[in-house]
This record gives C-alpha cells, structure tokens and sequence, in this order.
C-alpha cells in the first residue's frame, strides 16, 4: 500500500478502536462498519475478508465452550465442588483462599462472568454466617476469576486467539520447544497471586463452620468439556480443525440444554462475536498495510532494541491498556505488532508474546471496570449496599495483580530470553 492507504487504513482502525471503546454505539456496528467502510474503499476484498482475515477455528472454539460453559453451570457441579470443599475449611481467611481457588479452577474450564454470578451466592451466605464484610469476599473472588485467563487454551478469548494465530495447541501451554510454556508459567503466577491474598487477609481468623449440603449435580457437563478439550489435543493428529472440534462440541452441549436452549441462545454475547469478526478484518488489512511493521521499526529506532527491554514494556504497557480496555481487541492488535518487533531484532516471538498476554489477560483486574467480572462482582456488592471505593478495591487488586504479572515476567525472563 502507499503512503495514502496506509493513512486511511490507521484513520479508520483509530475511529473503530475510539467507537467501540465509548460504547455509545454497538461493538458489533463500530467494527463491522469499519471493515464496510474498507471493503468500499478497495483496501479490503470481501474474499481476502472471508478465506484469509477472519479466523474461523477461534470462532468455532469461542461459541462453542461458551455454550459448554453454559451447560457445565445449568449442572451445579460447580455448586457441588464449592460446598465439598468449604466443608473441610475451619478459618476464615482459608475459606476466601478456598473460594478463589475454586473461581480460579472453574473459570480456567468456564466463561468468567458466569463463574462469579454461581460463586457470588456461596460468599453471601458465608460472609453473612461470618458477619463479615461481603466486599473483602466478592473483590477476591472477581480478581481471582481474571488471574487464569492464560492457564489454558480455552481459558479466555485471548488465549484461544493466541493459539490459532499462532498454530499452539492445548498441550502446548505447559511444555513448548523444550521449556516450560505460557499456562504452566502462568500456573506460578496464580501461586503466587494467591499466597498475596491469603497474606492481605491474615487478620481474618474467625472460625468458619459450613454444613455439608446434598446438592443434585450431573456430570454430562463435565464429561462433555474434557472430551471437546481432548479432541482439541489430539484432532489436529487426524486432520481435524479446532473450530470443528469447538463447534461440535457446543452442538452437543445445546443438545443436552435443548430444555433451555432458548435462553442458551439468547444469553449468549453476539454482539462480541460479530465484534471479534470484524475486528479481525480491520487488524488483517492493517498487518497487511506494513503500518505494524513502520511500529517496528520506529520503536527500534528510539532504543527499545534488546528482548529484555521489549518483554518488559510488552507486558506492562499490556497491563495498563487492560485496565481500561476490552482485552480481545487488544490481544488481536498486538500479536502481529509482538510478532514484527521480534523480527526486527532477530529473536522469536514467543517471550513476547507471551509477556502481552499475560498482562492483557491479569491487567484487567486493576479497576473495578477493568474486565467483565469485576463490574458483575460489584453489581452485586452495590445491591447489598456496598459503595465501591476505588482505593480500597485497587488495595485488594493491585497487590495480587502485580504478583501474579511480575512473577510470570521472571519467569518469561529467566527461560525464554
């Protein structure tokens, strides 16, 4: 492209990055109509659009374990495994400790919104039988709903973004070219995030006593989410694609909601479906303009040129974006750009990648409004009477945030630089 395309392909990224950050209009509307208002212009075809821009495996995988999701907390399994395990806690901080682990588990296999708003009533209950404050409860287990988003390949859009741009599969997150890869190194962060938490509620040493509850769980649900990870594993071996793999499975899972499909269907968030659609044609026409590359090279030129500093800045400037950003747009913009600046230095991608990923994914965590979760959480908060302060919720995020990014920027450090 020349100087002029370029110019308007950045105008017209700018523009639907700014619309859909107001959200005063529809997500969908601001990147779709971008990507109209490129294909009219001649700097996007419509078959470049549909064969080469839009990435049909992480569509298949995204509304697929959605509709999983969605079946997996129709079965109260996930109430199951709160209650069995709260049963055996006797002090109080232990007990928030073991809600968040909890949040952290189910929402490395779930949607996290949906995971906050099915552990939300168990803090209730519990803070109430404490006759402790609900805020300390809710704001950990948001926080810790948000610390696994790069734990698994189906964690959380990103993830799933990540791993079809860049051909990863699930077991790839854990051993990966011979070194520990971005979900183990995740792992520790998560240990480390918790131990944070456990710390800041040292003082809560009231006694907790939780009765054991017969709660009709089914296991289909459970069943059906290991058996579509499994075929993710091992289904490229056969010629399978993921997003075959991923929608196959939301079909059963729709099947086995067929009672409640209607709302399944409903509920489900197309309006960030059609977003991550068009954004993927806005982010491909501007990787193919040569604009990320020009960043490249401008960033190299200013001195940001050794892997140490580039990690360093890629994932902090990730975290700070996610605080006030939705991270799916992001991720979609900065692999590309993570991928340009390694080449222009001469080093893989991966430490890069992975240091962007990880702050997108745990920065949200920041604000109260940073990620999805956080706002639910203090949905219900306010609806018990809870102002949220800012200060005082930052005191809880900040700390547990910086220890899970840091410890996983060591790590990142030490083993892939």
């Amino acid at each position: 492209m020349d100087g002029t395309d370029k110019i308007l392909v950045l105008i017209i990224a700018i523009v639907c990055y700014a619309l859909a950050l107001s959200r005063k209009i529809n997500i969908a509307y601001a990147s779709l109509g971008a990507s109209a208002v490129l294909m009219i212009l001649g700097l996007l075809t419509p078959a470049d659009a549909f064969f080469n821009a839009i990435n049909w495996d992480v569509l298949g995988i995204y509304w697929g374990f959605m509709m999983v999701s969605y079946v997996f907390m129709k079965s109260r399994m996930p109430e199951l495994i709160a209650n069995r395990i709260l049963c055996y806690v006797k002090v109080e901080r232990w007990a928030i400790l073991s809600l968040c682990a909890v949040t952290a588990f189910l929402s490395a296999l779930m949607e996290n919104v949906g995971v906050v708003l099915m552990m939300a009533p168990v803090a209730i209950a519990i803070s109430k039988r404490m006759e402790s404050s609900l805020f300390h409860y809710l704001i950990a287990i948001a926080v810790s709903s948000n610390v696994v988003t790069t734990i698994s390949m189906v964690a959380d859009p990103p993830a799933i973004i990540l791993a079809m741009a860049t051909g990863m599969k699930p077991m790839d997150f854990y051993w990966f070219l011979g070194k520990i890869g971005l979900g183990t190194i995740t792992f520790f962060g998560v240990l480390v995030a918790m131990a944070t938490l456990l710390f800041q509620f040292r003082w809560m040493k009231k006694v907790v006593d939780v009765t054991r509850e017969d709660i009709p769980a089914t296991k289909g649900a459970s069943i059906l989410f290991f058996l579509g990870v499994g075929t993710l594993i091992i289904g490229p071996e056969f010629g399978l694609r993921p997003g075959f793999a991923g929608f196959g499975s939301g079909l059963v899972a729709c099947y086995m909601g067929r009672e409640y499909l209607k709302e399944m269907v409903t509920e489900f968030d197309w309006n960030s479906l059609f977003f991550i659609v068009g954004i993927f044609m806005v982010i491909h026409t501007l990787s193919n303009s040569g604009l990320l590359d020009d960043l490249g090279k401008f960033m190299v030129g200013k001195g940001v040129d050794s892997p140490t500093g580039l990690l360093a800045f890629l994932t902090w400037i990730s975290v700070a974006f996610s605080a006030v950003m939705d991270n799916v747009p992001y991720t979609i913009l900065m692999i590309p750009v993570c991928k340009s600046l390694a080449a222009s230095i001469g080093i893989a991608a991966w430490p890069l990648l992975y240091g962007m990923i990880i702050g997108t994914g745990i920065g949200g965590n920041i604000t109260p409004v940073g990620a999805t979760a956080n706002v639910f959480a203090c949905g219900v908060l306010e609806k018990h009477g809870y102002k949220v302060n800012l200060i005082e919720y930052m005191k809880i995020s900040v700390p547990f945030s910086v220890a899970a990014v840091l410890t996983a920027h060591i790590l990142i450090q030490i083993i892939w630089i």
